[in-house]
């Protein structure tokens, strides 16, 4: 629920040299860039879609099955760079920008479930192709696939949930929307393990700054009329494709349980965890993700 692109490693070092200035004081534009940049690389495109919320921004390319990467509230589609590259060669990837996020609109004022759901349901529409399309959405993300799953089954060949899903979630303590660098090292401790690397301070410090006025803010401030695009017990029930579950289990935003809670109730569903991982798996075990989602993709479970 929080921006991914945390993790330096992987930034060339000619880079940090050009630029230094701007990778001390904006690290996450700059590791925003790259990985976007990332993605026009491993062969994707950058294409804009007409919907009814205005312009979507998506990356596709590769070829065979669709596989659609939905990333979580706060983030953009450069959170998949470091999985798209393997992905790519056996699937064709759309990867959006969800509405509000991005480059996709709307660019400013309060980010409505509504439009997310609008935006993704024109990208597919325009980039699938007429195929079913395997929706594999981290957080909100994961929200979303749900939703359109249950709004679209004749459309979608499975869901893969990533530390996310469309119930309500429990109560929780972590504040999202940091102040300051303290409390965004105390977000990022409980949305990681404690034996991944630790956030440079100048993240933390973006990551404050981004709370003031970016798109997970902007998204928060809709949380009134969020409830009507939940889905509770008896509604999981009655979702008519398969449901992969992958949970990096170090997650304290959405835990274990709650993973446990979907997979009591859909009808179709595996769950495949992850340790030693927290919230974001694409980003913080990138390698040990692309096994997971492999295994949930091809039905390899325990």
């Amino acid at each position: 629920m929080t921006n991914s692109m945390i993790i330096a490693a992987g930034v060339p070092v000619a880079l940090l040299g050009a630029a230094g200035w701007l990778v001390l004081r904006h690290p996450l534009r700059v590791l925003n860039w790259y990985a976007r940049r990332s993605l026009k690389s491993a062969g994707l495109r950058q294409v804009s879609v007409p919907s009814p919320v205005g312009p979507q921004c998506a990356f596709v390319g590769g070829s065979g099955p669709v596989l659609a990467l939905l990333h979580g509230a706060g983030d953009q589609a450069g959170t998949w760079a470091r999985v798209a590259p393997a992905l790519v060669r056996k699937h064709t990837l759309v990867i959006p920008d969800l509405a509000g996020h991005g480059a996709s609109a709307p660019a400013a004022g309060p980010i409505e479930a509504a439009a997310v759901v609008a935006g993704l349901e024109a990208v597919l529409a325009s980039l699938a192709q007429g195929q079913r399309v395997t929706l594999v959405g981290n957080s909100l993300g994961a929200w979303m696939a749900m939703v359109l799953a249950a709004r679209h089954p004749e459309r979608t060949e499975r869901v893969v949930a990533v530390n996310g899903g469309a119930l309500k979630g429990p109560p929780s303590s972590i504040n999202l929307l940091p102040r300051n660098r303290e409390e965004a090292r105390e977000t990022m401790a409980r949305l990681r393990d404690p034996g991944s690397a630790p956030v440079p301070d100048s993240v933390l410090d973006e990551l404050a700054r981004r709370s003031r006025g970016g798109a997970l803010a902007r998204f928060a401030a809709t949380a009134a009329g969020m409830e009507a695009w939940v889905l509770d017990e008896a509604q999981l029930r009655t979702l008519e494709v398969p449901v992969r579950l992958v949970w990096g289990t170090a997650d304290q935003l959405l835990p274990l349980d709650y993973a446990q809670r979907m997979l009591a109730a859909l009808p179709d569903a595996r769950l495949i965890t992850i340790d030693q991982c927290g919230h974001i798996p694409q980003q913080e075990a990138p390698g040990r993700f692309l096994a997971a989602l492999d295994r949930a993709l091809h039905d390899q479970v325990d």
